[in-house]
């Protein structure tokens, strides 16, 4: 067994990669699904000694397989949303402390202590339905965050409006998180000049209104509100951990993550830096299901270790990662 401990006491690049190896070797001994996807390529935690050799398991296997490393109770499944009779992936989570414990440390990480912050969460689409991990992290934040105007906004808008002027204008320390189509919503019906809020949004239209580029999604929330960035939080059902952007869609892992990319027609090999890819996401806290995920995500991974997101797959499946079906 692993101390779990350790995955949030790791202090450079030496020591992750250590920590990343320790858990492919646990996950390949006590993981079916992911021992089997490594058994078809060929890969044995005696011959793998990079990370960059470790074999990530398509995401896909999320909606279809038990993703399981632990044989402890489920404490808690989260699920991803879908369209009306879609398959959603679900995340079994044995260990709900270390999910808590991984968003605490990846907030601090980049926006210091979480007490500090009035935390207004606009995510109404992930409201209205169960399962959602974003959901739990925004609870526990606002929770935690103990500022009596915390909370979470459904169709309130004008409530909402009055609550950001009122905190902003007062010089308090705001966070208000949400949903993309849900803050397009808020600045149609009302205009800010913001000095104290961060305005992060967590991507995704939901069905709601008509996809558009990142570049121009962020132009109108930053006139909207009256700011100079919009910040985003990198996450999905299937991880334990975070990546966030202070602006320009430069996104920079929490201390338990780390985002390579692959080639696109050879999901196996892993490219350089500054090369547009497939999206491979290693996440430590992911300890008790698959740390190794290839995701749908395009991407781009900078010199310093930053990663940008240029879009999706347009096919569903990922080409030359689907090498079993169980």
């Amino acid at each position: 067994m692993i101390d779990t401990s350790q995955i949030f006491q790791i202090k450079n690049e030496t020591g992750f990669k250590d920590m990343a190896l320790k858990i492919f070797k646990f996950q390949f001994e006590n993981n079916k699904v992911y021992r089997s996807f490594c058994d078809l390529l060929y890969k044995n935690p005696s011959d793998v000694k990079t990370i960059e050799e470790i074999p990530f398991l398509p995401i896909q296997f999320f909606k279809t397989h038990q993703i399981l490393s632990s044989k402890n109770k489920i404490e808690k499944t989260f699920s991803s949303s879908g369209t009306t009779g879609s398959i959603t992936s679900k995340h079994l989570v044995t260990d709900l402390n270390i999910y808590k414990k991984s968003f605490n440390e990846g907030f601090k990480q980049f926006y210091e202590d979480i007490e500090d912050y009035t935390i207004l969460a606009l995510l109404p689409s992930y409201l209205e339905r169960e399962g959602s991990s974003l959901i739990y992290m925004a609870d526990s934040l606002i929770k935690q965050s103990k500022k009596p105007k915390s909370g979470f906004y459904l169709d309130n808008l004008s409530e909402l409006k009055e609550t950001l002027i009122q905190l902003d204008n007062q010089g308090e320390k705001i966070l208000l998180i949400g949903v993309s189509f849900a803050l397009l919503d808020l600045i149609e019906e009302h205009q800010f000049q913001l000095k104290n809020t961060i305005i992060m949004e967590t991507g995704g239209m939901k069905g709601r209104r008509k996809e558009i580029v990142r570049e121009e999604l962020h132009t109108i929330l930053k006139d909207g509100f009256g700011v100079d960035n919009i910040h985003s939080e990198y996450g999905m059902t299937e991880l334990l951990s975070q990546a966030y952007s202070k602006g320009k869609g430069v996104f920079e892992c929490s201390n338990t993550m780390k985002v390579l990319t692959r080639d696109t027609e050879d999901a196996l090999t892993i490219l350089s830096q500054n090369k547009t890819g497939g999206i491979n996401v290693i996440d430590l806290a992911n300890i008790n299901s698959c740390s190794f995920i290839a995701t749908q995500d395009l991407g781009r991974v900078n010199n310093n270790g930053t990663f940008e997101i240029i879009g999706r797959f347009d096919n569903s499946d990922i080409r030359g990662c689907n090498l079993m079906a169980l």
